[in-house]
């Protein structure tokens, strides 16, 4: 059993982990780096955490659980606008964030504990994305939007073009 004050400092652990791993990548995640992110002593995070792809592994559930909630927040506060609503859905709010997203969800499938994380908690994601998208009267597939924006969106970065305007045209090909 945990106590209040343990339920924190492995929540904050776990917060640490999760910006590291968003900010610099899977591999920037040591025990190390994060018991100092956290403020906390290193033990702690062995303590918690036995190894690197246990504290990886929660970490990547709690990102891909904000991503999922940032999208069911647009489900419940939908625009006129699909590409728009998808946009907001599924890319991060601020636009220096994004190159960091993709960098990080590419490493992390090589990383099993990581990849595992993310495959469980797509789920929530895709079935945000399907009430998006039906509430505009599309039928097009969730993960075949996931997709196009994805796709969009590493092309953009390779080609230093703006993200959203690329999205968005891709976005729009794709919703006919």
């Amino acid at each position: 059993m945990t106590t209040p004050k343990g339920e924190r400092r492995r929540t904050a652990i776990v917060a640490a982990a999760a910006r590291l791993a968003l900010d610099d990548g899977p591999a920037a995640v040591t025990h190390r780096r994060v018991a100092d992110a956290a403020s906390v002593p290193l033990a702690a995070t062995t303590y918690y955490f036995s190894s690197r792809d246990d504290l990886l592994a929660e970490a990547g559930a709690r990102i891909v659980s904000g991503w999922a909630l940032t999208a069911e927040r647009v489900v419940a506060d939908l625009g006129p606008g699909l590409a728009d609503d998808l946009i907001r859905a599924l890319l991060p709010r601020r636009v220096g964030n994004v190159r960091g997203h993709y960098e990080h969800l590419v490493a992390a499938g090589r990383i099993p504990a990581l990849a595992r994380a993310y495959r469980d908690g797509r789920r929530r994601l895709e079935d945000a994305v399907g009430q998006i998208l039906a509430a505009h009267g599309s039928s097009l597939d969730p993960g075949l939007v996931i997709a196009v924006v994805d796709g969009a969106v590493v092309s953009a970065l390779s080609e230093d073009r703006p993200v959203k305007a690329e999205v968005r045209q891709m976005l729009e090909l794709a919703l006919g």
